[in-house]
């Protein structure tokens, strides 16, 4: 199986370089790409002094516009699979492989989540967790532990579904929306790291915007959603 790991950057200078090293060390048969998200730092110069394969964006877009870059990347060169994997350092390669094998066995997605084997702690900090899971079970019967885990791994059918709409974002609700359309879904236990550099996007206050966002559109908005690729998807539903 062909494996890329996308890995978008915004201003992550100081903790790419490791992010980097350490893939390599642990997972060298799998390739990389960084998606420079526009970023204001050094990280387009960081990346062209090491020889980073890179994609370097010119305006800033977000995780959504970096992903599906990285997403397009894998489908132009014939990738099998491809993780989204974050450039700060949180997310560790030994994962990867354990990830591929969940795809191997014939799921389309498979999410690294801290509270497979772990209880989810019950804190203000994870109350949008504990929401988002609610809403994703209530509209689609299925338990995700760690819904808004960042470090999913998507196979070729969902590679093209993600390549090829422009408001596929690498979210819980759009997981959701897979999931309610025919996508199956496993989960790994796994542990996340803590940041190596800069600082979080996600403050109390946009953490509990997110969460809002997150379940108004897993409850309201995917049920109006558009899937442009549905006679496609099932056309490669074999593809793995």
């Amino acid at each position: 199986m062909r494996v890329l790991v996308v890995i978008p950057a915004y201003n992550e200078e100081e903790s790419l370089p490791a992010v980097i090293q350490n893939l390599q060390m642990v997972c060298p048969e799998y390739d990389y790409v960084v998606v420079n998200d526009g970023s204001k730092d050094s990280t387009a110069v960081l990346c062209a002094q090491n020889g980073y394969n890179v994609i370097n964006l010119p305006i800033n877009l977000g995780l959504a516009g970096a992903f599906q870059a990285g997403i397009r990347y894998a489908q132009n060169h014939g990738y099998d699979a491809a993780i989204q994997f974050d450039a700060d350092g949180q997310h560790l390669p030994q994962y990867i492989k354990p990830l591929v094998q969940k795809l191997a066995e014939g799921n389309d997605i498979a999410i690294g989540s801290r509270f497979v084997t772990v209880k989810k702690p019950k804190s203000l900090r994870m109350l949008g967790s504990y929401i988002i899971s609610f809403a994703m079970r209530f509209t689609t019967g299925k338990k995700i532990c760690d819904p808004t885990s960042g470090m999913r791994i998507f196979n070729r059918r969902m590679i093209n579904e993600f390549a090829d709409n422009l408001n596929y974002a690498p979210e819980p609700d759009t997981i959701s929306y897979l999931l309610r359309n025919g996508a199956t879904i496993a989960e790994i236990q796994v542990e996340m790291a803590e940041r190596t550099a800069g600082a979080s996007y996600f403050t109390m206050v946009r953490s509990m915007r997110y969460m809002a966002e997150m379940t108004i559109s897993i409850l309201l908005i995917q049920w109006f959603r558009k899937r442009e690729l549905a006679d496609k998807s099932h056309k490669n539903k074999g593809e793995k």
